[in-house]
C-alpha cells in the first residue's frame, strides 16, 4: 500500500489518530448511515456495517450471503457461516432463496464488494491473476458477486489502493461494474445503478455522471491527489471540486477499536 503521510498519522486530543485502514472503514460506515439494507461479506465491509448500526443507523438491516437477514452480531464475524450471524438474525433463508428472491428480486438497497483487481469502469476480478489457463494465482472466484452487482440497487466497493489492484486491464472480468462505459449495463440486461463508490485507504472514487469512469472525488487528510494517481494503474481523473474527508471522530474511533477488539 502506498504510504500515507501528513495529518492522518498525528494524534488529536491525546487520542491516536485513525490509521488509513480505520478511516476507510469509518467512511464506509458513514455511507451506511442513510441505507435501509446492506448485503455484505466478511472483513472490512462487515466491520463497517456493524459500526454503522452502532453509531449512525440502528435500523440498518444487514444481510449476509449465507442467508441471514437482519443479523446483529456483537463482534466481527469470522466468516459468513459464523454462528453469531444466525443466532442474532431476524430470519435465516437458504442461499438459493437469498439470491433468487432477495438479490435478483431487487430487494437489497446496497451491497459491498471487494476484489483483487478493479479497472476504470469499476469492473472486478476475483478469479485469477495472470493467464486464465495458467494463472500465477488462483483466486476464490465469483461467488455471488456477479448476481449482486446485477440485482442490488447500488454497489459500493472496498479495496486496498495500489497499482496491483487498480489496473488498466483486468486479468479476468468476474463482475461487471459499468462494463465498457455508458450503455453497457443496459445492453447486458443488468438492473440497478451498479457501483456508485469505491472506498480505499487514500480516498473515495465515484463514477463520473456522464462517462462513468472512476474519478477521485475525495481524499483523506494528509493525502495528496498525485499520491492517489501514482497508486493507480491508469491516468486517474480528479474531480474539479475535490473534497477532503472529515477526520474520524473520537466516538467513531473508540467504537471501531472496541468492536475490533471484541
Amino acid at each position: 500500500m502506498t504510504a500515507v503521510t501528513g495529518r492522518a498519522g498525528r494524534s488529536r486530543g491525546g487520542h491516536r489518530a485513525a490509521t488509513p485502514e480505520e478511516l476507510q472503514t469509518v467512511v464506509a460506515a458513514r455511507r451506511l448511515g442513510r441505507a435501509r439494507s446492506c448485503f455484505i461479506g466478511v472483513g472490512r465491509p462487515s466491520t463497517a456495517a456493524i459500526l454503522a448500526r452502532m453509531l449512525h443507523n440502528p435500523e440498518l438491516v444487514i444481510v449476509y450471503e449465507s442467508g441471514t437477514i437482519g443479523a446483529r452480531p456483537y463482534r466481527v464475524p469470522l466468516s459468513i457461516g459464523d454462528d453469531a450471524l444466525a443466532v442474532s438474525a431476524d430470519a435465516v433463508v437458504s442461499v438459493p432463496e437469498m439470491f433468487a428472491y432477495w438479490v435478483q428480486g431487487e430487494r437489497i438497497e446496497l451491497a459491498f464488494l471487494g476484489a483483487a483487481q478493479i479497472d476504470r469502469y469499476a469492473n472486478l476480478n476475483s478469479t485469477v491473476i495472470g493467464d486464465y489457463d495458467a494463472p500465477r494465482t488462483r483466486l476464490p472466484g465469483a461467488g455471488g458477486a456477479p448476481e449482486i452487482s446485477a440485482g442490488c440497487h447500488e454497489v459500493a466497493i472496498i479495496v486496498p489502493h495500489g497499482r496491483r489492484t487498480f489496473v488498466e486491464q483486468l486479468d479476468f472480468r468476474t463482475t461487471v461494474g459499468h462494463g465498457d462505459g455508458p450503455g453497457s449495463r443496459k445492453r447486458l440486461g443488468l438492473r440497478g445503478a451498479g457501483p456508485t463508490a469505491v472506498y480505499t485507504e487514500l480516498g473515495v472514487l465515484e463514477p463520473d455522471p456522464e462517462h462513468l469512469e472512476l474519478t477521485l472525488t475525495q481524499v483523506h487528510p494528509g493525502v495528496d491527489p498525485e499520491q492517489v494517481r501514482a497508486a493507480t494503474g491508469w491516468d486517474l481523473l480528479v474531480a474539479e471540486h475535490l473534497r477532503e474527508t472529515v477526520p474520524a471522530t473520537a466516538e467513531e474511533l473508540s467504537a471501531l477499536r472496541e468492536l475490533v477488539a471484541r
